[in-house]
């Protein structure tokens, strides 16, 4: 193992909740994207303010043809539990999520179009879109999240 992937299986990792209307098209597209592109650097999770309660064949379809898994993806409604273990929660819906939920200062808001019933071709535009976002989140926690610190001994 490099110097380099030996620091980064050592990098702490954040929790990070990805939102949008119905968690069936980009948020789990960048929920699945952070598994493949970012696992070094963050536990990624989505969901939605107005679940759809699926994730539409496109979007499937999409990540499939770029390489991203959708195994274990699904549309659910955001929870008190998953926003509270949430160290930072990527906000696409557009929606002012700070008036629904405390802690307004774990929100990074993201413009991104919801592709939802448009054609493959701005499925593909959104999915590339919010790839290069989150890999501009990995590359940012990358400098800033610290290693872990060795474990200390239970013995005293």
């Amino acid at each position: 193992m490099t110097e380099e992937k030996s620091k980064q299986a050592e990098r702490k990792k954040i929790k990070a909740l990805f939102v949008c209307v119905g968690n069936a098209c980009r948020s789990p597209m960048a929920e699945s994207i952070a598994r493949s592109i970012a696992a070094d650097v963050i536990i990624p999770s989505s969901a939605g303010v107005y679940p759809l309660g699926e994730v539409p064949a496109l979007t499937r379809q999409t990540l499939v043809k770029n390489g991203y898994p959708i195994e274990g993806l699904e549309s659910k409604s955001i929870l008190r539990e998953d926003w509270q273990a949430a160290e930072l929660v990527i906000n696409m819906s557009g929606m002012d999520l700070e008036r629904v939920f405390a802690d307004a200062s774990k929100v990074e808001d993201w413009d991104v179009a919801d592709p939802y019933g448009a054609d493959p071709a701005l499925y593909q535009r959104i999915m590339t879109e919010i790839e290069g976002r989150v890999r501009g989140l990995a590359e940012r926690l990358r400098r800033k999240l610290p290693e872990k610190s060795p474990e200390k001994s239970e013995r005293s």
